[in-house]
């Protein structure tokens, strides 16, 4: 770990801690604010939309301005949108509040390149390693953010409005941690022979079939679970200091794995990893079909978040195997595209299925995207055994 790998994990903690925060109070202030209670969940939903939409613009800043250029400018919107999210919450806006989650989709289009950025920071022969301890520096996310909610809730009159506050300043000091990061220079302009293959080519590999989806699938089952989980537990009567908890104890699932991570690939294999994902999320599942007390709760989030690590971390690990560095800018748009997609559609469905169908159903429906996810790594290993015996 270098200097600039440090500093990149200590940024992927406070874009961690933004996250949490929104995830942990947006659905409870949409709640408080929307026309009807099954559109609660559309300020979550906005973020990952706004992300997905931002993924083609990030990718351009990307390739022009280079990481740190366009890091800082994803800093700035998150500055933004979270001055424009208290102004809502003080308006008691509920459109400009998913106005400005929409906006600040282009901090999460941002944020979520730190792993790939990882990568180009350290040595070949480390890349694992470097993109499991980076991803592991969203585990001061799991504290800070919890906890940044709580405390700041009761600020002012208006519930969570200096949460939001309080997220401004996080992005001021995650700009200041930036300035410190060097990032290898851009390459220089090469013709359009030169450039890699064309998207489409490369989005055909089934390695990268497997990765994009087992990335996108993951983060959706963890986002349909996760974004319910503050809803679910104010419908089962325990007060918003136990959703806290219960959200802390998740992200720390997600991320404290990320110290060994890296070796349980070099060690185990990529798929064997992942496939150890799949059977955590069933666990999870299974946990909370079981009851709605807090240790249910609690235990159930925390292997989500455990699965969601092992197969997001592989999911990255494996990508880096389908493209070229010339190719990365949109191999990797493509990949968060799909993610953020696959979120957008599961941060509506949470609040809409918790809402209507209850938090059984909403696990109940949870188990199929889980059952796609082991089928593409099978068929993965499957064509891999084939073209192996094949030689």
């Amino acid at each position: 770990m270098n200097k600039n790998l440090w500093l990149l994990a200590a940024l992927q903690g406070l874009f961690l801690t933004n996250n949490v925060v929104f995830i942990a109070i947006n659905g409870l202030v949409g709640l408080s604010l929307a026309p009807l209670g099954w559109m609660a969940t559309l300020p979550v939903m906005g973020y990952v939309v706004g992300g997905a939409l931002s993924t083609p613009l990030v990718a351009r800043t990307q390739s022009a301005w280079g990481r740190k250029v366009s890091f800082q400018i994803g800093l700035l919107v998150a500055l933004l949108s979270a001055l424009l999210c208290a102004w809502a919450a003080f308006d008691k806006n509920f459109w400009l509040l998913v106005a400005a989650t929409v906006f600040a989709g282009y901090y999460s289009a941002n944020g979520q390149l730190y792993r790939f950025a990882a990568a180009e920071l350290s040595a070949v022969d480390y890349r694992e390693k470097a993109v499991s301890l980076v991803l592991a520096g969203g585990l001061a996310g799991a504290v800070l953010g919890p906890n940044l909610a709580s405390r700041t809730r009761t600020w002012f009159e208006v519930p969570f409005a200096g949460a939001y506050l309080a997220l401004a300043v996080v992005a001021l000091v995650a700009m200041a941690v930036m300035t410190f990061i060097r990032f290898p220079p851009l390459p220089p302009k090469v013709d359009k022979a030169d450039a890699g293959r064309p998207l489409s080519v490369i989005m055909r590999q089934p390695i990268f079939i497997v990765a994009t989806a087992a990335a996108a699938l993951s983060y959706g089952v963890m986002n349909l679970l996760m974004a319910a989980t503050p809803l679910a537990m104010q419908v089962c009567g325990f007060p918003f200091d136990d959703a806290a908890l219960v959200l802390e104890w998740h992200v720390i699932g997600m991320f404290a794995p990320g110290f060994f991570t890296g070796h349980l690939i070099k060690r185990f294999g990529v798929l064997t990893i992942m496939g150890v994902g799949v059977v955590l999320n069933i666990v999870c599942i299974t946990i909370a079909l079981s009851g709605v007390d807090l240790h249910q709760f609690l235990i159930a989030l925390f292997l989500l978040g455990v699965g969601w690590n092992f197969l997001f971390t592989g999911s990255t690990t494996l990508s880096l195997q389908a493209y070229r560095p010339e190719e990365k800018d949109r191999a990797q748009g493509a990949i968060n595209f799909f993610v953020f997609a696959t979120m957008a559609v599961t941060s509506f469905a949470s609040g809409a299925l918790v809402t209507t169908q209850g938090w059984q159903w909403l696990n109940i429906g949870s188990l199929f995207p889980v059952a796609l996810t082991g089928l593409a790594l099978l068929w993965l290993a499957w064509a891999r055994r084939t073209a192996h015996n094949e030689r």
